[in-house]
């Protein structure tokens, strides 16, 4: 058994990470530290100055181990890597963890294309961004698609120049066809560079450049040119009218903002580009009640950057924190230059901060105010429910289950949680059926509701005993909806009686359209209004439980399905298979494919190839 105050003593001084345990194993917390016995020793001493989070968390600790480091940085960037991993309870959270997209362009090639990318890498290509959504990247591309016929085909030219047919673009003028070998290579640099001109922001410049060779186009009497030019003008034009420059200084730049509220947060990026800005992004973190905005900085800023792509020259951020020096260290290494973490006080900086701090403080207004909304829609949409069926008490917990079947394969039900009217996914539970041969959806029901309420009374059993702590089987609904008539409803009542259960139970019902008609309860048909709260909720239940039935049948299915036939071809083993699908994107139109194609794909042969296609045409 983990003794904690022998293994405090056995604790080195020296940086690391170390990672509290709960009984179950699960870890809880992750922090870093200059001194592992300084910092963890800490936790466990008398003191009334522990904000309430971390007393609650001390008391659930039942074990914890560490890593030692070489350094602090080490530690920093373990820390956010484990963070990031693990999602420990009482760490504050990142959410929005996604790589946000840039716009690559291979100068590295020979005659280079312009697109879409999540990351950045050292191969001499050139990166812009990063654009907060995919539609301002997809914009952003199609203005320059439009404005200049650059390939966007994925063609090694050192090979295959020459040897291929032009493609629809060249046909319709959208690319000027270098497969074919007879594109002026200054032409086409030419245009690559007004291209990263225009990316770079330099707009006004660009203008200037295309306004001269629309007069020289008039002046030649070639008007048709000097009309494709003028179009290009207009273009540019109206995309400075949408950008604000809000910086002299041309550097890049990240503005971080915050806005505390009782429990969460809203932290506001603004990523400035050149000058002007390119996009924002905010975060709601929740459960930050007790914690110092300092702390909450330090947090988002290390989780915020570990992911991320691209570190910008400057980071503006409005107070000092813990952390500071030993992160500008790890973001010099990452970036591969100094990167300067600053606090504005006065000046142009300053007024930018202040700028990001209002738009933090307004979003984490209408977030607020837009959860209370949500929060007062949906208890009453529960009390008009309860009103509807006269039950004794309103439904706090409902759980909905569903049952997905094609002709009886791979059955599979859906267990949703909604809890005071909102939908708690992290209660939300998958059934594979195992007792149930064939399309029988009242025996797969009374399978799934026997699964589900045999495990919560084990799991109090466990709990009455101090062998678990609390679990979500354990808690019963205040309701029990099921998607289906008075057969499904029956088979739940069934299981619900043999383990003496009292919990109401429900019919969600449809019309011939599959749409929602109303509720079954004590064999009655209850009309709802379809304009009342009470209605929409039912509604939005039956389709969550829907949607999460069917998702993970058809999750089993294809699993199936690329196993029962990639699997059975002699020499496909799993990277072939994954190089198979990743050129040609699925099993149909694997099995369109010549030998010759099926040969082209990496780490296939001949011989292989050959297998695949007789494979598929066995018995044709």
């Amino acid at each position: 058994m983990f003794n904690i105050e022998e293994e405090l003593k056995k604790l080195p001084d020296k940086p690391g990470v170390y990672l509290m345990k709960d009984k179950k194993g699960n870890i809880i917390y992750v922090g870093k530290a200059v001194s592992l016995r300084k910092r963890v020793r800490q936790y466990f001493q008398p003191s009334k100055n522990k904000p309430p989070k971390v007393e609650a968390m001390v008391k659930r600790i039942a074990e914890f181990e560490y890593i030692i480091t070489d350094n602090e940085v080490e530690a920093l960037i373990l820390e956010s890597n484990l963070i990031k991993k693990h999602r420990p309870k009482y760490n504050v959270l990142l959410r929005d963890d996604k790589q946000y997209p840039y716009i690559k362009i291979t100068t590295n090639e020979l005659y280079p294309r312009v697109m879409k990318t999540r990351k950045i890498k050292k191969d001499g290509a050139k990166y812009f961004g990063p654009y907060v959504s995919n539609s301002a990247v997809n914009d952003t591309l199609d203005i320059i698609r439009n404005l200049y016929p650059i390939r966007t085909c994925k063609l090694n030219l050192k090979k295959d120049i020459g040897k291929q047919r032009p493609c629809l673009n060249y046909h319709i003028g959208r690319c000027l066809g270098p497969c074919q070998g007879n594109v002026d290579k200054e032409k086409y640099k030419e245009m690559i560079d007004e291209i990263i001109m225009f990316l770079n922001g330099r707009e006004d410049k660009l203008i200037e450049i295309i306004e001269q060779k629309m007069r020289d186009a008039a002046k030649k009497m070639d008007f048709e040119s000097a009309a494709k030019y003028r179009d290009q003008i207009g273009s540019l034009k109206h995309i400075l009218e949408q950008q604000k420059v809000v910086s002299t200084t041309m550097v890049d730049q990240d503005i971080i903002g915050m806005a505390k509220g009782v429990d969460e947060t809203c932290i506001q990026v603004f990523f400035v580009r050149s000058g002007k800005v390119v996009g924002r992004e905010h975060f709601i973190i929740t459960g930050t009640k007790d914690m110092e905005r300092k702390d909450i900085l330090n947090s988002f800023i290390k989780q915020f950057y570990v992911g991320a792509s691209y570190v910008p020259k400057e980071i503006l951020v409005e107070e000092e924190f813990e952390d500071i020096n030993i992160i500008g260290k790890w973001l010099k290494e990452k970036r591969g230059s100094n990167v300067y973490i600053k606090i504005p006080k006065r000046g142009e900086k300053n007024l930018l901060m202040e700028m990001v701090r209002k738009n933090a403080l307004d979003t984490l207004k209408q977030s607020s105010d837009r959860l209370k909304r949500k929060m007062t829609e949906a208890k009453e949409a529960i009390e008009e429910l309860a009103d509807k069926l006269k039950l004794d008490d309103v439904p706090i917990r409902i759980e909905a289950f569903d049952i997905s079947n094609i002709q009886g394969v791979e059955s599979v039900g859906s267990m949703v949680v909604f809890e005071e009217g909102l939908a708690k996914n992290s209660d939300y539970r998958r059934f594979r059926i195992k007792s149930v041969m064939g399309p029988n959806d009242y025996a797969s029901m009374e399978e799934v509701i026997y699964r589900r309420f045999n495990r919560g009374l084990k799991e109090r059993k466990l709990m009455k005993e101090n062998k678990v702590s609390v679990e979500s089987f354990s808690y019963f609904p205040d309701l029990i909806m099921i998607d289906g008539g008075k057969g499904q409803i029956n088979a739940a009542k069934k299981v619900l009686k043999q383990f003496n259960i009292d919990i109401p139970v429900c019919g969600l019902v449809k019309d011939d359209f599959h749409r929602t008609r109303g509720i079954i309860y004590n064999n009655k048909e209850i009309n709802i209004s379809k304009y009342s709260k009470s209605f929409k909720l039912i509604t939005r239940i039956q389709d969550e439980a829907h949607r999460f039935a069917l998702s993970y049948h058809r999750s089993l299915r294809d699993k199936k399905m690329f196993k029962s036939v990639l699997d059975e071809i002699k020499g496909i083993g799993k990277k072939r298979k994954i190089a198979l699908l990743k050129k040609f994107g699925s099993v149909e139109n694997i099995k369109k494919a010549s030998v010759e194609e099926l040969a082209s794909v990496e780490g296939m042969n001949k011989r292989v190839a050959e297998s695949v296609y007789k494979f598929f045409r066995k018995g044709s």
